[in-house]
This record gives C-alpha cells, sequence and structure tokens, in this order.
C-alpha cells in the first residue's frame, strides 16, 4: 500500500490547525489568522475549538455536516471595514454588507447592529432582510431582471438605493415609483471593460456579460440620460464591480478612471454632479496558506487613494465612496465540520476520505475548482501526513470538497474533519442534490452556540412534493 507524505516528513500534529497543498507554513499563528477564525484553537483533548467550543460538542448536539461561524470573528471583521473609512455621515454607512456570501435573519441583524449596509439582489434576499428589521434605508437592491413584484416591494419598503441594470427596468421602476407618488434613489451600473480575479486584472474586452451598460459602446451615457428624463427617480450615482477573489486595489486603477470620467462626463453635460461612487465587491481572502489578501484598511486606503486622484484630475469634487464585501466578511469566520465514513486508499495515487456532506453543502470546488484548508478536526496525530482527496457521498466523480488535503495516514472513519473559510457561498448555493438535507447553521460565541438556520429534515422535502 503507497500513501504519498509530506516531502519534510513532520508530523501531522506539527502542521496544524491548518496548512496549504504545499506543506506547512513557515508561521503557523499567521495561517491560522488568515485561514480559520481568530478563536481557532485546539483543546487539550485535541479538539478543535471555536468561540471556546469543542468541534466534537458541537457535533455531537448539532449533528454533521454543518456550518459553524464564529460570531465576534463576524462582527470584527465588519467593524474594521467600517473602521477603515473613518467618520461617515449618519445613516450613511460607506460598507453594504453583500447577502449573497451568506444571509440569514441572525446575519441582517448582526449586520444592522454593527452599522452596515445591507446589499440584496433578490426577493429572497430583501424579505430575509425586512424580516430581521433591517433599516429598508440601508439597503441596496441589485439584480440584472427585476421582476415588477420585487420592485414594487422595494418601492413600499422605502430601500435606500435601487441598482438599475436595463432600459427596461428603468422605464418600469419609473412608472411604478410615479404611480405610488415615491422618488426612489437609484444608481446606474456601468461596465467599465475591466476583468479582477485575485492578483490580476485584464482592462479590455470584458463587457460581454449579463451586467450593467457598457461604457465604451456608449449605452451607460444613454442610461444615465434616460434615468434624467424621469421625474420619479432621484439619480445618486454610479456602480461598478469589476470581478471577485481581488486582492489588492490594482484592478480598480483602470476601473476607477473610466468611473470617474464618467461622472466629469455627466457634470460637463447637464451641470450636475452625483454624489456616490459605488465600486462593489469581490474582495478576497484567503483560503490556503499561499493565499495573502490585504486587510480592510489596506484596500481601502488604496480605493480612497485611486478615486481622489481621478477626481483631482477631472477637477471633481470626490464622490462619497461605497464598496460591497460580502466573503470578505463572512468568509473566514465560517468553518464546515464533517464526519469521515469511509477511506479508501488508491496505490500509487492518493487516499480518497469521503464525508458525510459534498457539493450539496460546498459547490465551489466543483464549480470554480475552488481550493481549501482542512484538518482532521476532533483529536491529534503523530502519523506521517498522507496526500488526500476530501470526497463527498453524491452520486457524481465530480463530487470533490478538498482536491488535495494533507491529512494524517491513520485517519479513520469516525473522524471529524474540519474545512476552513466556508463562511461565504457554501450555504447560499447549497442544493437538495440526491434529495440530501442541508445542514444547519450554527453560531459560537464565547463557549456557547446556537442553531441561527435548523439543519434541513425530510419532513420538510415531503412538504414540498404534492405526489
Amino acid at each position: 500500500m503507497s500513501r504519498a507524505a509530506h516531502p519534510a516528513g513532520p508530523r501531522y500534529a506539527d502542521v496544524l490547525p491548518g496548512a496549504g497543498v504545499s506543506g506547512p507554513p513557515a508561521d503557523l499563528n499567521a495561517l491560522v489568522a488568515k485561514v480559520w477564525p481568530t478563536s481557532a484553537v485546539r483543546g487539550e483533548d485535541g479538539a478543535l475549538r471555536l468561540g471556546g467550543v469543542s468541534v466534537a460538542a458541537l457535533a455531537a448536539e448539532h449533528g454533521t455536516p454543518a456550518y459553524l461561524i464564529d460570531e465576534r470573528d463576524w462582527r470584527t471583521r465588519a467593524r474594521a471595514w467600517l473602521a477603515a473609512f473613518g467618520d461617515f455621515e449618519a445613516g450613511e454607512p460607506p460598507v453594504h454588507y453583500a447577502a449573497k456570501a451568506f444571509l440569514s435573519k441572525a446575519i441582517a441583524r448582526w449586520a444592522a447592529e454593527e452599522g452596515l449596509g445591507l446589499d440584496v439582489c433578490s426577493g429572497g434576499e430583501l424579505a430575509i432582510a425586512l424580516a430581521a428589521d433591517f433599516p429598508a434605508g440601508r439597503l441596496t437592491f441589485h439584480g440584472n431582471n427585476k421582476s415588477v413584484e420585487e420592485l414594487e416591494r422595494a418601492l413600499d419598503a422605502g430601500v435606500g438605493r435601487i441598482v438599475l441594470d436595463s432600459f427596461a427596468e428603468i422605464d418600469r421602476l419609473a412608472e411604478l415609483a410615479a404611480s405610488r407618488g415615491v422618488r426612489p434613489r437609484v444608481m446606474v451600473r456601468i461596465t467599465v471593460g475591466v476583468e479582477a480575479h485575485t492578483h490580476e486584472f485584464i482592462a479590455t474586452a470584458h463587457e460581454d456579460q449579463k451586467f450593467g451598460f457598457s461604457l465604451s459602446g456608449g449605452s451607460a451615457a444613454d442610461a444615465v440620460r434616460q434615468v434624467l428624463k424621469h421625474e420619479s427617480l432621484e439619480l445618486v450615482g454610479i456602480h461598478s464591480h469589476i470581478g471577485s477573489q481581488i486582492f489588492d486595489t490594482a484592478g480598480f486603477e483602470v476601473a476607477a478612471h473610466r468611473a470617474v470620467g464618467l461622472l466629469a462626463a455627466i457634470r460637463d453635460e447637464y451641470g450636475i454632479r452625483l454624489p456616490e461612487l459605488d465600486l462593489g465587491g469581490g474582495l478576497g481572502i484567503a483560503y490556503t496558506s499561499e493565499d495573502d489578501p490585504a486587510d480592510a484598511f489596506d484596500i481601502v486606503a488604496g480605493l480612497k487613494a485611486i478615486v481622489g486622484r481621478e477626481c483631482f484630475g477631472y477637477g471633481l469634487q470626490v464622490p462619497r465612496l461605497t464598496v460591497e464585501p460580502g466573503r470578505a466578511i463572512s468568509g473566514t469566520p465560517g468553518v464546515t465540520i464533517y464526519r469521515v465514513g469511509t477511506v479508501k486508499p488508491l496505490d500509487g495515487l492518493r487516499t480518497y476520505v469521503s464525508v458525510d456532506g459534498g457539493m450539496s453543502d460546498n459547490i465551489r470546488t466543483a464549480l470554480y475548482d475552488a481550493a481549501y484548508t482542512c484538518v482532521v478536526a476532533s483529536r491529534v496525530s503523530d502519523a506521517p501526513p498522507m496526500l488526500a482527496r476530501v470526497v463527498g457521498k453524491h452520486c457524481e466523480s465530480g463530487d470533490i470538497v478538498v482536491r488535495d488535503a494533507w491529512l494524517p495516514s491513520d485517519v479513520v472513519p469516525g473522524d471529524l474533519l474540519a474545512v476552513a473559510a466556508t463562511g461565504a457561498y457554501c450555504r447560499s448555493m447549497a442544493s437538495n442534490y440526491n434529495h440530501a438535507l442541508r445542514p444547519p447553521v450554527v453560531a459560537v460565541l464565547e463557549g456557547t452556540s446556537r442553531t441561527l438556520v435548523r439543519r434541513e429534515t425530510e419532513a420538510d422535502l415531503l412538504a414540498l412534493d404534492l405526489g
């Protein structure tokens, strides 16, 4: 039986709490801060602890698989983004949490309590926000195909901003607003021809997408012109979004230049100054030891410098700057725990470790080839590491949770595995594939846990099936 061991041959315990595919990092403390929630430690019994609670105890109480969220870490990251901006006008937060990363009523309340705005992009997300009594004036409503019903609900609730994404939507919203005697604040989403991912960006030929109005094609200017014709709409700014998993501000250089250029053109043509510029989200986090994203303070300082420089060049007053971090707030505080069911060594290749979840609770590996950090969470081991592939229980060969993970060679059925940085997009994109039951979402704080979203049951599945 051949198992690939780490070339340096350390004990598995030496690489805890987590390591990337390339092996143990030089600074474990830095890795904990980057990949795991700040409360992640090993207890005296060897079990991983989050928020002062052993994952073994959490698994016993809440079952597996389960999504865990370190509430203090979530709130701390939200505060950091606001603090990075400094002073701002009351009721007009410069940071809007992107709900698509993960939203529940509790998360909406955390965002409200920490003073964030909230970016929603569907009627369902809007419903959750309103059910949680989130202040409607701090909501921004996105979407490339908002229905009449969704727009009506947004208007009736008094949503703070509606981001317009098509000519049809401009007219549709104007008519609805006029019929209600209201004048919503709106933004025009533009496509600036920049695509940024991680630390790379491309500044041309990326306008072939369903979102926004093209700058280079002239439709962005036409959209502004059409909005200004409607007295029932108040145009307050423009919106731009350039990508995802962005680690620094390099990709925003060209985007800001083009966006501010449009603001200057609007001033020159109409004699008005739009007061807001929303540069969107997509700000990244570390999933493995090889990832090195900038922190909130560096990102915000960089964005302010870029926009300030561009505005100076055009002789514009700097607009109110807004960003929409989602993953950058909720990603790292989240951890998913699984229980190992089978261990299958393949001679000369790797060992397949199957867990009780899979692509139904984390589709990102299959969809994006995403990389994750994974550890045995219920104990420590002196066994040498082996190269493993953590897979799910679904009837798909692509059902992979962690493509390459260094796990102890003595991993056995019953062990608990913890996958780091799963607080964004995992629960949001979860499905009932193979009629799997979606896991619960459990918050941990100061030695206690509470369920935010309960585990689905077979009764939930059958209730929707009318036979």
